[in-house]
């Protein structure tokens, strides 16, 4: 079996280093179900890896098989940057190590279209599953 995944990252980016920013206030934009019929929404703040990402994907196509379609919503465009382990203050920032996207209350993570609600449901439960905030199924 050929397995394909995703590597989610930007192919290029202006600026290797971004600031870690601030995540007050509500999702205005990708709150609303666009392409599927069913789709997880966040309810809190946070930083969504590329790997948890990925994993709600996988496991959402392997529950739905052939059935169906699934849109990913969010990207990781934000770099987070680690330094080694043991190293004195100073000496700069570290450097990008993984990415992650930004989602705030509201955000709309995935949507899923050409599939019966009970499996809709619990592909995206499973999904729910792998993320680390507290998700709601809807319904458009």
């Amino acid at each position: 079996m050929l397995s394909t995944t995703i590597n989610y990252n930007p192919k290029r980016t202006r600026f290797r280093k971004q600031h870690r920013g601030r995540m007050k206030g509500i999702s205005y934009r990708g709150n609303h179900i666009c392409f599927g019929r069913y789709a997880l929404q966040a309810l809190e703040p946070a930083w969504i890896t590329s790997r948890q990402i990925e994993a709600g994907r996988r496991a959402m196509t392997r529950y739905a098989r052939r059935g169906g379609k699934i849109w990913v919503r969010i990207f990781p465009d934000k770099p987070v940057t680690v330094r080694p382990t043991e190293t004195r203050m100073g000496s700069g920032k570290g450097s990008p190590e993984y990415w992650v996207s930004v989602v705030k209350p509201g955000r709309i993570l995935y949507e899923m279209g050409g599939v019966s609600e009970t499996v809709a449901r619990a592909a995206i439960s499973i999904a729910a599953c792998k993320m680390p905030i507290r998700t709601q199924f809807i319904i458009a």
